[in-house]
């Protein structure tokens, strides 16, 4: 493996890349979209399995999303307007180990939050 100054930001490739998604609600909107049913979601739907996020924060985070290249956005020409969200290939190969650690964060929360 190489190494790398993992104090110097700009340099370091895990406080790069884990910085895209380590967020409260961008851990939230991946395993949203991991578990729909359809694979994609529209806006209303993410919104009503995440009711305690704001609709400017959620905006927010898909857009974040988008840019990393995690989440997809496909606009429909119709009225009235319909976007759909889905997990990029990129995206989906993250769930893996976001799901790993969410499994260990329940296993264990007890143990961190006390």
């Amino acid at each position: 493996m190489e190494s790398f100054n993992y104090s110097s930001y700009d340099k370091c490739p895990i406080r790069q890349v884990v910085s895209k998604f380590s967020d409260k609600w961008s851990m939230l909107v991946l395993t949203t979209l991991d578990q729909s049913e359809h694979g994609a979601m529209r806006y209303t739907e993410i919104q009503r399995q995440m009711a305690d996020c704001s609709q400017k924060m959620l905006s927010q985070t898909l857009r974040n999303l988008e840019a990393a290249h995690l989440v997809s956005r496909k606009a429909y020409p119709v009225v009235p307007p319909r976007v759909e969200y889905a997990l990029t290939d990129l995206g989906r190969s993250l769930m893996p180990s976001i799901n790993s650690l969410i499994k260990w964060a329940l296993a264990n929360f007890e143990k961190v939050v006390a």
